[in-house]
Parts: structure tokens; C-alpha cells; sequence
């Protein structure tokens, strides 16, 4: 990464970088939620699927198989993205463990709108399965191991999140 003021960290429109994200759904717990991640051609990395809230499911989410980013000379991430008018959540993990700690923030989108959103990392909250931890060492952004997108809180129906990039800001 260079040391520009803002810095290409997912360049989606590359279909190899799509290759490397997969689905983490409720149904490693039970539920029926699906979802998946694919390479839409002048669109980049499309996250659909459809969220059910039977056998106590409700969420869905794709996440990069391995990155080992240092985020550290940015305060935050821009988003390059178009919406359904859901909200979701994009999530940093500094450990390659499933059921480790992820640092997690929310953003709402615009129905069938391409937006810039900018997430700064002071809003990336530390969760365990979605629940808030306070007992936890702030995110060292030097070592990002995986990132991850996920749709939950109860929003049942299907979904779709379009991605063209992300970049460190």
C-alpha cells in the first residue's frame, strides 16, 4: 500500500478478488438463511441472498478468506456501493479463528443507489456472535486478517448489496 491519502484495499471489479469470499450463514447454527458472493461484470462483488428467521436463524454474511492488511495509517474505509435500502454490517477481524472477536460497524443504503460511504474505524465496536464486548484490546489495525459483510437484526426477505471497492481513507 502506498502512503497516500487513500488507498485501494479491494479492488471488487477483479474477478480473483471475488474468488476469495465466501458465505457464513445461520446455517452453521440450524437456520435457513442463504447467501452468496459473486463477481457481477461492471458491478463487482455482489452479496445477495434471502434472510429467514426460522429454526431461530436471521442473518447471512460473506467474508475474505485471507487478507493480511495494515490498515494503520488510515482512520477509516470508503465504501463504493449500491443498495436495496437495507442496512448491514461490515466487519474486521484480526485473527483468521471463526469464533474470534470481530469489530463491526453499520451502514445504511439507498434503494438501487450507488454511494460513498465512509465508515471511521472509532465506530467499529468489538462483537462476539453480535454481542457487544467491553473487555476486549481496541482493533490493531496494522494486522486485518479477514473482512467480512453481513446483513441481520431481524431483516428477513431477501437482500442485495452491490461493492466496487474498498479503499483506506
Amino acid at each position: 500500500m502506498s502512503n497516500s491519502p487513500e488507498a485501494m484495499i479491494h479492488d471488487f471489479t477483479d474477478a480473483s478478488t471475488v474468488s476469495t469470499w465466501e458465505a457464513i450463514d445461520d446455517r452453521i447454527m440450524g437456520g435457513s438463511s442463504q447467501s452468496q458472493p459473486e463477481c457481477i461484470d461492471n458491478v463487482g462483488l455482489r452479496f445477495s441472498g434471502t434472510v429467514s428467521l426460522e429454526n431461530n436463524g436471521g442473518f447471512a454474511s460473506i467474508r475474505s478468506s485471507s487478507d493480511n492488511a495494515d490498515l494503520g495509517q488510515y482512520t477509516g474505509l470508503t465504501l463504493r456501493l449500491r443498495g436495496d435500502g437495507k442496512c448491514y454490517k461490515l466487519s474486521l477481524r484480526t485473527d483468521h479463528f471463526f469464533d474470534g472477536v470481530s469489530y463491526q460497524t453499520t451502514f445504511g443504503t439507498e434503494k438501487d443507489s450507488w454511494q460513498e460511504i465512509s465508515l471511521p474505524f472509532e465506530a467499529f465496536i468489538p462483537t462476539h456472535h453480535g454481542i457487544k464486548l467491553s473487555t476486549v484490546a481496541p482493533m490493531d489495525l496494522t494486522s486485518i486478517k479477514s473482512f467480512g459483510l453481513f446483513i441481520s437484526d431481524r431483516q428477513e426477505g431477501s437482500f442485495q448489496l452491490d461493492i466496487a471497492w474498498i479503499k483506506g481513507y
